[in-house]
C-alpha cells in the first residue's frame, strides 16, 4: 500500500462521509436540487446510509483490501446513478457535482488495485 493510496482514500472517504452528513441533515442546498430531479425525499435516508457505508467501506478497505474495492466499487456505481439522474432531469449543468465526489473514489480504486 503506497503513501498515495492511503492519502486519496483519506481523501475520497472525508468528501464521501461530507457528502452523507449533507444528506442527513438535510442540508438546503442538497435536498433542493434533489427535488428537482425528481428523487423521493423518502429515498434520502437510504441514499445518506449508502454514502456512509461506502465511506466505512473505504475505510477498512485500507486493511482488509477486498472490502475497500468493493466499497469503491459500490460508490462508483452510486455516482454514476447520480450523473444518470441528473442527466434525466435534463439539469446537465450539474453533472460535474457528483463526478467531482466520484473522481477521488476512482483514484483509490485504481491505486488499491495497483498496490
Amino acid at each position: 500500500m503506497s503513501t498515495a493510496h492511503i492519502i486519496v482514500t483519506l481523501l475520497a472517504a472525508a468528501m464521501t462521509a461530507f457528502s452523507a452528513t449533507s444528506v442527513f441533515l438535510r442540508s438546503k442546498w442538497v435536498v433542493e436540487p434533489m427535488a428537482d430531479y425528481g428523487v423521493p425525499m423518502t429515498w434520502l435516508p437510504w441514499l445518506g446510509t449508502a454514502k456512509a457505508a461506502g465511506t466505512l467501506g473505504l475505510l477498512v478497505g485500507l486493511f482488509v483490501p477486498v472490502i475497500g474495492v468493493a466499497a469503491a466499487i459500490s460508490l462508483i456505481l452510486y455516482f454514476a446513478g447520480a450523473v444518470i439522474t441528473v442527466v434525466r432531469a435534463r439539469w446537465y449543468t450539474h453533472i460535474p457535482f457528483p463526478l467531482i465526489y466520484a473522481a477521488p473514489v476512482v483514484g483509490a480504486l485504481a491505486l488499491g488495485l495497483a498496490a
